[in-house]
């Protein structure tokens, strides 16, 4: 046989995304959940971006990232979850090769514009450690300049591993766990990695590690700072200015690296699937409520905004 005709042969022209599981009677319930997910999610995160637009007193750095952070988790979530929801409804979980590469592609464009998080954690280190310097390192220049450089930058390198992936062969077997990814892809490749597995850890390198190392260095610097403030008053008021981030942080970090340090045993493999659930799926639903349960400013434009609705409404 021809190595052409067999390459033929044995590319895949469509996946299956096993979801959480293939039992008939939590299709249902699962769908209704996850839609009730999106939907909360979606709404959420579009508030949260409308009402920062909206309030003047939230034209501030911080809370022009939480806009750039929300609509990002809204593009995020629209990766993952209209597919899932479709294959709950239908009971059909393929997604041919082109459809898995977008959502690779786009998965991966939105997931490596995370450094966001970082560019908060770096907003709050200024705030709390060099207020004197805050105004004019943290500028409306710089702020666009660095929110342009994580979009930028996460289209480039989605670009580029997303290109590398698409030139695999993929021989089967054709299921993928939750979604497509990295590493799944890779488990389904008969192709050469060799070269691809460098490159990936390059970039995972630069748009994850060295973000995370990056926050965790700022709030070691932000915690140490907050210890040396005198006065309990003061300490629980800078904290209370960062702790929303730092548990958006705990979240999303902590199931990510659960999700790819846990072995991919096949003991494990339930266990893998609830995280990747829960880092793809739940992390965006997390962000909009701790952001206006935890946070004052927040909380105080979204009653302004509500009232403001609530007149109109009767006004007509």
């Amino acid at each position: 046989m021809e190595k052409e005709e067999w390459d033929n042969r044995t590319s895949l022209k469509e996946f299956l995304l096993l979801g959480m599981g293939n039992v008939p009677s939590l299709q249902t319930p699962l769908f209704l959940l996850s839609l009730i997910i999106y939907l909360v999610t979606m709404v959420g995160n579009i508030l949260i971006v409308v009402v920062v637009v909206a309030d003047q007193h939230l034209h501030t750095p911080m809370y022009f990232f939480l806009g750039n952070l929300s609509s990002l988790e809204t593009c995020y979530s629209s990766t993952i979850l209209p597919e899932l929801l479709a294959s709950f409804l239908t009971g059909d979980g393929t997604i041919s090769a082109y459809g898995c590469m977008a959502q690779f592609y786009f998965f991966g464009l939105f997931v490596t514009t995370v450094t966001l998080l970082t560019m908060m954690a770096y907003d709050r280190y200024l705030a709390i450690c060099q207020p004197l310097l805050y105004a004019s390192l943290m500028s409306w220049k710089v702020c666009l300049q660095m929110a342009a450089g994580s979009w930028l930058g996460g289209l480039l390198i989605s670009v580029l591993i997303t290109s590398f992936i698409s030139h695999q062969r993929f021989c089967g077997p054709k299921a993928i766990d939750h979604f497509c990814d990295f590493t799944a892809l890779m488990e389904l490749s008969c192709s050469d990695t060799t070269a691809l597995i460098p490159v990936a850890l390059i970039m995972s390198f630069l748009d994850l590690v060295f973000p995370f190392l990056f926050t965790l260095a700022s709030y070691v610097c932000i915690i140490a700072a907050i210890l040396r403030i005198p006065s309990s008053v003061g300490r629980q008021k800078a904290f209370s200015t960062c702790s929303s981030h730092l548990t958006v942080v705990n979240v999303f970090y902590g199931t990510l690296i659960i999700v790819y340090m846990l072995p991919r045993t096949p003991q494990l493999r339930q266990l893998n699937k609830v995280f990747s659930f829960s880092y793809t799926v739940l992390t965006p639903l997390v962000n909009p409520l701790i952001y206006s349960l935890r946070n004052r400013e927040v909380r105080e434009a979204l009653r302004k905004a509500l009232r403001k609705a609530l007149v109109c409404t009767q006004n007509s």
